[in-house]
């Protein structure tokens, strides 16, 4: 019967969404514990195991061109300060960020972020981007050359360069100097910009005496794989766009499973590196040159190491000559304008991929951009997220107005309905013919009722994926006890909201359901009244599914970023409002007294 036919596919979306949100409960949110435990064990392992890790990687930085560049890996991991405290170092201290680069390999490995703490709290510390290779999570970028010749003596990782004394900050570059003896030289201007732009440009003096030719290259390593998130929404791994191959996103897992652990692409133009949820490093060659990009792992006595790296086309320098090559190194946050000012300033080839908008990018980044739009005007997210429900409600109420009317038509022709059936219950086709004249008379469109759902289901994902995925997001603030609208809610019912000091989500099997904050709880009953404004389903079995559903959801949304909870509320909310107008306007009763009267009426 179409009634039934709409409860039907009203039910099997609602199951979807479950299966969705299901698959973060079961799946991925146990996961990430057990790669998270997995990677706290083999960290404590590391830091009490002298001289474990390996020097011999897969390939040189002095190897032959057909070779990718790679670093040497440390023989013993020190204190993050210890480590920086082993090689000279020029300071770093731009608009954005703080730290030093290291004249040991003119590397890039020393990067905090100004702007950027590890928790709301002000004092809480600044978010540390690169580490040295020596720190206990090495992180950090590379430049050099590889000769043509495998006997030419070239600047490598552990040639010290000399420095004109200066400190490197947003208005005063630095000027690193090399001399390998033997007529080369090279001179490294590093300059960095008001927020995460590393621009490096070499200028390479020939004295010696014949031409000579260099493939420029640049990496960022990654020693042991980094803590995930670990949810299939977001990715977090490897990451680049090389010419015109689209984005390509390795995860630490999936490199491992290429031919060799590496993958391998040509092109102009693009950039690649890795990404973390928030943060990003990635080398950016020159746009209008040809170079070959190679993403590659490899083992480190038990643990992986990871390497994203580029080899240009070779540059031949003339005896007596110079010639200049520049290539540029992001190192921070992961800010949309920003991204997208990059790629449309320096003409970067479709740099604002670095953040992950996924499949549905024409709903996800508009989405992003009038959530931005509107908290710049009132300054709190939590609000701009209420002023953006009511806006899509308000776009889609022409539908929404019909799919109601056309459900208070229905309820109206209820009676017809039920005596169609009753007349013609022996013969189903005749029954169907009836109830579809009756509904080409009564003009009722009987899925109409579905169409609001459908509509928020796209939105609600949309919703989801910019507060996973956007820093603009993390740490913004709602009211009273919301402080991070990417984050659940931080109070507990099983804790009698703090009074009761334990942690719920330390129980096996069922921890992770007993996340259940006060938005949850509120989303749970918006939802319930949002149910019981229809007529209850007659079949007993979607009756039970019904009633259950909110229960459902208030538990599955639990661990959900509470702006999305807040947002499901609302919506809720104005759903409920919405439907209550049309229906009274179209003189139809609305269920909602009657069915909560009837929870509390005896059963006969």
């Amino acid at each position: 019967m179409p009634q039934d036919n709409n409860r039907n596919l009203i039910l099997a979306m609602a199951l979807s969404i479950l299966v969705i949100i299901g698959w973060n409960y079961f799946f991925a949110t146990p996961q990430y514990k057990k790669e998270h435990s997995a990677q706290l064990a083999q960290q404590a392992q590391t830091n009490h195991t002298p001289g474990a890790p390996s020097s011999q990687p897969p390939h040189s930085p002095n190897a032959p061109p057909q070779g990718g560049p790679s670093s040497e890996t440390p023989q013993a991991f020190l204190t993050r300060d210890a480590a920086l405290a082993t090689s000279s170092r020029v300071t770093l201290d731009s608009q954005a960020l703080f730290g030093s680069i290291n004249l040991t390999g003119a590397r890039i490995d020393d990067v905090s972020l100004k702007a950027y703490r590890e928790t709301p709290n002000p004092k809480s510390p600044n978010i540390v981007l690169l580490s040295p290779s020596a720190a206990p999570e090495p992180y950090y970028a590379e430049l050099g050359y590889v000769g043509a010749d495998p006997a030419l003596a070239l600047p490598n990782a552990s040639t010290v360069w000399k420095s004109d004394g200066g400190k490197l900050t947003s208005q005063t570059p630095i000027t690193l100097t090399s001399d390998n003896g033997h007529g080369l030289i090279f001179h490294r201007r590093i300059a960095v910009d008001d927020h995460y732009m590393f621009t490096v440009t070499d200028t390479i003096e020939n004295k010696t005496g014949a031409a000579v030719t260099l493939y420029p290259y640049a990496l960022v390593a990654r020693h042991g794989k980094p803590k995930t998130s670990g949810y299939s929404i977001l990715h977090e791994g490897m990451i680049g766009v090389v010419g015109d191959s689209g984005v390509q996103e390795p995860t630490y897992d999936s490199i491992l499973k290429e031919a060799n652990a590496t993958e391998t692409l040509s092109g102009t133009g693009g950039w690649l590196g890795f990404t973390d949820k928030y943060w990003g490093a990635v080398v950016i060659p020159d746009q209008h040159v040809n170079y070959q990009g190679t993403f590659h792992a490899w083992d480190d006595n038990g643990k992986k190491d990871y390497q994203a790296d580029f080899r240009a086309d070779p540059v031949t320098v003339a005896a007596g000559a110079s010639a200049n090559v520049t290539s540029r190194v992001f190192a921070g946050a992961k800010e949309t304008r920003l991204l997208d000012a990059y790629q449309k300033d320096l003409g970067i080839e479709r740099f604002e991929l670095m953040i992950d908008w996924g499949w549905f990018y024409f709903i996800t980044k508009p989405m992003f951009w009038l959530l931005d739009s509107i908290y710049k005007v009132v300054g709190n997210f939590g609000i701009a997220i209420l002023i953006v429900t009511v806006l899509i409600k308000g776009i889609f109420f022409p539908l929404a107005n019909r799919s109601y009317l056309s459900m208070a038509k229905m309820k109206a022709a209820q009676p017809q309905m039920n005596a169609i059936r009753e007349r013609y219950a022996d013969d189903k086709i005749k029954q169907q013919q009836e109830l579809m004249e009756l509904y080409k008379r009564e003009k009722i469109n009987p899925v109409s009722g579905c169409l609001p759902m459908v509509i928020q289901i796209p939105v609600f994902f949309s919703l989801y994926k910019v507060l996973f995925i956007t820093i603009e997001m993390r740490q913004a603030p709602f009211f009273g006890w919301i402080k991070d609208l990417s984050q659940p809610d931080p109070t507990n019912i099983f804790t009698l909201f703090g009074l009761v000091h334990w942690d719920p989500m330390a129980l096996p099997m069922i921890g992770h359901f007993l996340n259940i904050g006060i938005w949850p709880l509120i989303m749970g009953v918006s939802m319930f009244i949002q149910m019981k404004m229809n007529p209850e389903p007659t079949d007993p079995v979607q009756k039970q599914m019904f009633a259950w559903m909110p229960v459902i959801f208030t538990f599955m949304l639990g661990s959900f970023p509470s702006g999305l909870v807040i947002y499901w509320t609302w919506n809720n909310l104005l759903s409920v409002a919405q439907q209550t107008l049309i229906m009274t306007r179209a003189g139809v009763k609305v269920e909602l007294w009657d069915n909560l009267a009837n929870m509390f009426r005896k059963k006969p």
